[in-house]
């Protein structure tokens, strides 16, 4: 959520930022909070005088009755009820701007950085890098949803029966696979550096509302509602709201962690979308990292996780490019967002498998997250998180990029990690 400080300091370029990102009547919601605040302030002024003279009356009442003065006494005192009777009022409109103002603002996305591209969509996205083995494939290559069943790996019509498209069953080694992808993504993840976390994978609202997903995401997520609970996203809602309401210590900074979780995701609006096999699912597996950090390293912070994430996909021997998301296309909480992609060979198709993404201090006002600098002053703390990595593209273009006429061959480095070196 931005400040107010940050658009009433810098309204015109919030303003742009905002149309940056395409967001609808960008000057018209700035201006509504704007005359929210004023009105939250003028109330808050006429509040603080009325107080004090209530404070002034009440301390010489007792000295006009001991002076005998019981007339003006009186009258003070009736004074001082019309007061307190008027603030009353005061306070409910007080209040009343300021969650106001609130809710607009939790409608507003992040600005991003200068350093976004203009564009409205995907096809607007700027390639920054692309690198990776080149793949070969057999003229009769197969889609991974075919090697899935070929080879006894993923069931999906299994799924369907026991809840639904969307939530695969995974069997035997592609099981294997799935697992030796998440201890392989953990243990380079605490290699550099991270602190593994096991979080809860349902949420309250206040931790949605905390990392941005809620209300832009509330049509995305699967919600409990007799327990107002939430399924997550993503594990950076929970991870992060770890830090919701605490103040760091300057030293502490920058917290690194990192965590696996399944996640859930209703893909509402996926309608026509290519949604076969692993493409697009309900339910799937993803490592995350989550960096909490100050506001002068968040950009060091924000390059060492994309070498991390490009360190992944290099080590698995796939062909990558990374992009750099234009305004259209980024995320509602996100400043700045770098896209992985993985190609697909056989569906001749790149794969999104990780966005890695620095905040600023957007996430960091909504959850309070301060830390303490070496003047002893209180600042907002940057967040940073990114997918390292999401499983089921992952999955789906080693499938396809590694069948050979003798099986799949599995990357050397997953090797120790599933205990056998080919799919057959």
């Amino acid at each position: 959520m931005l400040t107010i400080k940050q658009i009433t300091e810098n309204t015109e370029a919030v303003i742009r930022g905002l149309e940056k990102k395409h967001f609808k009547n960008a000057k018209e919601t700035i201006d509504q909070v704007i005359a929210l605040n004023d009105k939250r302030r003028t109330t808050q002024n006429q509040l603080d005088k009325n107080l004090a003279e209530v404070n002034s009356l009440s301390r010489t009442i007792g000295q006009l009755m001991k002076e005998g003065k019981k007339e003006e006494a009186e009258s003070a005192r009736a004074r001082v009820a019309e007061l307190k009777e008027g603030n009353k009022e005061l306070d409910a409109v007080m209040t009343q701007a300021a969650t106001e103002m609130q809710n607009v603002l939790y409608t507003i996305p992040n600005v991003p950085y200068d350093s976004v591209p203009e564009g409205v969509g995907a096809e607007d996205n700027v390639v920054e890098k692309m690198g990776g083995m080149e793949t070969e494939l057999p003229k009769d290559a197969l889609p991974h949803w075919e090697l899935a069943k070929k080879y006894d790996l993923i069931d999906f019509d299994l799924g369907v029966k026991i809840t639904g498209a969307g939530f695969p069953v995974y069997k035997g080694k592609g099981a294997q696979l799935q697992r030796a992808l998440i201890n392989f993504f953990l243990d380079e993840a605490r290699k550099s550096g991270y602190t593994e976390i096991m979080p809860p994978t349902v949420v309250n609202a206040a931790s949605g509302y905390g990392t941005g997903q809620l209300p832009d995401k509330e049509g995305q997520m699967y919600h409990c509602e007799v327990d107002d609970l939430y399924l997550i996203p993503t594990a950076e809602v929970p991870v992060t709201n770890i830090y919701r309401d605490v103040i760091l210590e300057e030293k502490q900074l920058p917290i690194m962690n990192c965590a696996y979780t399944q996640c859930f995701r209703r893909e509402a609006g996926s309608y026509g979308k290519d949604v076969r096999g692993l493409n697009r699912l309900h339910e799937f597996s993803k490592v995350e990292l989550v960096r909490i950090d100050k506001p002068e390293h968040s950009k060091q912070s924000h390059q060492e996780m994309l070498d991390h994430v490009e360190g992944l996909l290099q080590k698995l021997e796939l062909p990558y490019r990374i992009l750099r998301l234009c305004g259209g296309d980024m995320s509602f909480t996100a400043a700045l967002c770098f896209d992985f992609e993985v190609y697909s060979e056989a569906q001749k198709r790149w794969l999104e498998v990780s966005s890695v993404s620095n905040f600023d201090t957007y996430q960091a006002n909504r959850l309070k997250c301060r830390y303490r600098n070496a003047d002893k002053k209180t600042e907002l703390c940057h967040t940073l998180n990114g997918s390292a990595l999401a499983l089921p593209r992952i999955v789906a273009a080693l499938l396809e990029n590694n069948q050979t006429p003798e099986g799949i061959r599995i990357p050397k480095v997953l090797v120790p990690y599933c205990g056998f070196d080919m799919i057959d």
